[in-house]
Parts: C-alpha cells; structure tokens; sequence
C-alpha cells in the first residue's frame, strides 16, 4: 500500500471543515431546542399554519430520529422527525426551512428541478466514479482514469447546485416565519443562527467534492509528467 501525502493537503481542509460544521449544527440545534416559542407552538403546528398560509398542498407524514426532517419532492410530501413535535425555536425554524423547498417545487424554482434532475446519474457516478479513476491508474489506462474524473465531478456539480437550493429555502422560511408572525424578534434571530448552521454542512460538502476533485485532477496531471 502507497499513502500519498498529498492526498492529506486536499482532504485535511474539506475534513475540518466537515467537523466544524456538524458540531456548529448540533450544538446551536441543542441550545434553540430548549428554548420554546412564544406562541406555544411546535414544528407541527407551525407546518400546518404556514402550508395554509402560502397555500402549500403536501401531505405530511412522520420520520423516526431527530433533525432527520425533509421535503421529497417527488412524492410531494413534507416528513417531519421525532423533534417537530417540540414546542422550540429550532423545532419551527427546520420545519419551516423544509416547506421553503415545497415552495419552490409549486414554484418550479430552477435550481430545486435541476438538483431533483440529476440525482439519478449523480447517484451512479458517486461510486462508479472513483472506482473507474483508481482502475485506470491501476491498469495505466488514462482514458479509463479521465473517465472516473468526470464521473466524480458530477458529485461535485450536485454539491454546488445544492447550495442555491439550500439558501433560498432558508430565506424562504424565514421570511414566512417573521410575515406570519409565528416567531418574532429574538426568535427569528435565533431561528436564522439554526438555519445557517445547517447551511454550513452543505458548503462543507461541497468544499470535500471540490478538494477531492482537485486532488484526481492533481495525479493525473503527475502521472502524465511521470
């Protein structure tokens, strides 16, 4: 086995970055968790008030775990976790952040249709990708290699379309939260610190798909010196 040193420069910043971010979402989720709204109400009760108010026609179903809160778009269904039924700033903040993206599926937002568009084939080059790049270095096979690349860069694209989709939506619930008067003042500056906690995640994702792209790009650029 050969360990690349090079590899660790690439992948040290996306991995800190990474665990940055998981402690910032979990440890601001915990602290606006224990703080509950001033009208009383929870994620589930705030999902219901606002689908009213923006017209929203999703069904809602319940998800076991915490913070496992999301919209799939293609069953039009917003599924809410364990924790949407607290009665917390955090609770109303995520649930509303989920019913940005049923927003912008009735929208057509371009960004949410393009991420929903490739998911299959990033599914697919998610694995196939590295597989095809180690398998051509292997066998000296740039083609193969350059393939794998390409393959991979596709994770990277979904990474980076995901960060537009990700904002707006977090705009989007914030803005209905303040309009509909379900959090107000301190809470909707609370739920903003929540939401941007979790926008870290995703620009931490899209750091790791980027560096690990750069780093293919970087032995195949020494393989052809060598």
């Amino acid at each position: 086995m050969y360990f690349d040193p090079l590899y660790m420069v690439f992948a040290l910043p996306g991995l800190a970055l990474a665990m940055w971010a998981q402690w910032k979402v979990k440890s601001t989720f915990a602290h606006y968790a224990q703080i509950p709204t001033r009208r009383g109400i929870n994620g589930q009760e705030a999902a219901r008030q606002l689908m009213t108010a923006q017209n929203l026609r999703v069904g809602v179903e319940r998800i076991p775990g915490a913070m496992t809160d999301h919209y799939d778009p293609r069953a039009k269904v917003i599924r809410l976790s364990d924790t949407s039924v607290d009665n917390s700033v955090a609770s109303v903040a995520v649930v509303a952040h989920e019913l940005g993206h049923a927003e912008q599926d009735a929208q057509n937002y371009g960004p949410l249709k393009l991420r929903g568009g490739i998911v299959p084939a990033v599914q697919a080059a998610s694995w196939l990708g590295p597989l095809m790049f180690m398998g051509g270095l292997f066998l000296a096979n740039r083609t193969l290699a350059w393939t794998g690349v390409v393959c991979f860069a596709m994770a990277a694209v979904f990474a980076l379309v995901t960060l537009p989709v990700e904002f707006d939506a977090s705009r989007r619930a914030l803005r209905n939260l303040e309009s509909s008067g379900l959090l107000v003042g301190d809470e909707i500056i609370g739920a903003k610190k929540v939401l941007d906690a979790a926008a870290l995640t995703y620009v931490a994702a899209a750091a790791q798909s980027i560096l690990t792209l750069l780093y293919y790009v970087s032995l195949m650029n020494r393989s052809r010196r060598e």
